[in-house]
């Protein structure tokens, strides 16, 4: 598998247009069971096809049973400066529950042991509106978090998806969803404890201090290109997208073979639209009036204009200038207003 990533490297080295990167993120799964010299290579491999800037933000996703302080250290030799760590919650509960390999004082003493190493930069998913959750629960689960002195914070609600073990689980009552209002609420929480502890919610699900925004995420939202590497990757060069085959075999066949192993799609102009009002919304930059009247035609910005209106009305969106942004109001229910600006 690392042979076929470092070839997809190498072989996608025309895909952007520039070979300047400022962001590498090792994510999509678990990629900290990756021992230290096989990330190295990954790393090297860039180094060897692509300009990595000087302040490049380099992360690694990680769970906190696979993070010893040993291990930290070597993740910081070999260029790792940003930790995204899958807490997910304080409370061995929620742990249990959604079937997690940590307790929570494993996951308090994996951020502490972080920051003893010399990690300055670190984000940590949690996730509310779990079954049960109660806002009691949910505000223990953020003073745990404060107390522990981090840049970041990736929140998200759970997602009940069809066809999975917990949707089947609430379908037969046996055990019960959490109302939509609690877990808006438990989101209201989130973000008016996060603005008083110094916080800038800069994005639906992202809160980071000042200068610990993560710059890979932002590159996404304000659609940058960006290249994915590995099984179920997605690449986004502007007016394409693509999406390397989920089997692993599969996509080592076509490495080594020389065979296709992705699908591209070329992106409409109305797609495009759709994409840049999708991502562009959910953060504090909004869409750009300018941006959209130069980058789209004359009849797709009329239609955002049209469309928007009964948002503002509603009291869901605010314009400043030439800025719309998603209100307080707004936020709890920001693909809902993004997708009824879509053009179908």
């Amino acid at each position: 598998m690392l042979k076929s990533m470092k070839e997809e490297i190498e072989f996608k080295t025309n895909y952007l247009s520039t070979k300047s990167i400022k962001t590498i993120y090792f994510g999509g799964g678990t990629p900290s069971i990756l021992n230290i010299e096989e990330i190295n290579s990954l790393i090297n491999t860039i180094k060897d096809n692509y300009k990595i800037s000087e302040d490049a933000e380099i992360t690694l996703e990680c769970n906190p049973d696979d993070l010893t302080e040993k291990k930290l250290l070597s993740l910081k030799e070999v260029g790792i400066n940003r930790l995204s760590i899958g807490i997910q919650s304080f409370k061995d509960k929620d742990l249990e529950f959604m079937n997690r390999s940590h307790n929570s004082k494993e996951g308090i003493d994996c951020i502490k042991t972080a920051k003893k190493v010399g990690f300055n930069n670190i984000t940590v998913d949690l996730i509310y509106g779990l079954p049960n959750q109660t806002v009691e629960e949910w505000e223990e689960n953020l003073d745990i978090l404060f107390s522990l002195d981090i840049q970041h914070i990736s929140a998200y609600a759970l997602t009940v998806e069809n066809k999975t073990a917990l949707n089947n689980l609430i379908k037969t009552g046996k055990i019960k969803a959490l109302p939509d209002e609690k877990t808006i609420e438990q989101f209201n929480i989130l973000q008016e404890k996060t603005k008083e502890r110094g916080f800038i919610h800069y994005e639906i699900s992202n809160f980071g201090k000042e200068n610990f925004f993560s710059k890979h995420n932002t590159a996404y939202w304000q659609s940058k290109e960006y290249i994915g590497i590995g099984p179920s990757a997605h690449s986004f060069n502007g007016i394409s997208r693509s999406w390397n085959i989920s089997s692993n075999k599969k996509y080592i066949d076509g490495i080594q073979d020389d065979k296709s192993f992705s699908e591209t799609e070329i992106l409409t102009i109305e797609q495009q639209y759709n994409e840049y009002v999708f991502t562009s919304l959910r953060t504090i930059w909004g869409v750009d009036l300018d941006y959209l009247s130069e980058r789209f035609l004359e009849n797709i910005t009329e239609h955002f204009l049209k469309e928007i209106a009964k948002w503002i009305e509603k009291g869901y969106i605010q314009k400043t200038n030439k800025q719309y942004t998603l209100t307080q109001k707004g936020k709890a229910f920001a693909d809902g207003v993004s997708s009824d600006l879509f053009i179908v």
